[in-house]
């Protein structure tokens, strides 16, 4: 299991992020800003093996646009959590 670093970074309007899972489960990628404030989810559910893509279109839960800046990617699945930063630049 293993997130990617997002491509591209620095990005504007949106990114990709990358993340393999080793076994079929629950997997979650979430999006926080620098103070740990939760922006939006990205993936939820139950996901299969292998590699796969999602895209943050730079919004949050709101469809707002989030602000310029240092953001926070993490992949939380059984048994492992891992974290990518992401620059947003407006």
């Amino acid at each position: 299991t293993h997130l990617y670093p997002a491509v591209p970074n620095p990005f504007n309007p949106s990114t990709t992020i990358g993340y393999t899972l080793a076994k079929d489960g629950h997997a979650a990628i979430s999006v926080y800003d620098v103070s740990g404030r939760h922006i939006t989810d990205l993936v939820s559910g139950f996901i299969t093996e292998g590699y796969h893509e999602v895209t943050w279109n730079g919004r949050d839960s709101g469809g707002r646009e989030a602000a310029s800046g240092v953001y926070f990617c993490r992949l939380k699945t059984a048994g492992v959590v891992e974290t990518r930063k992401m620059v947003l630049l407006r």
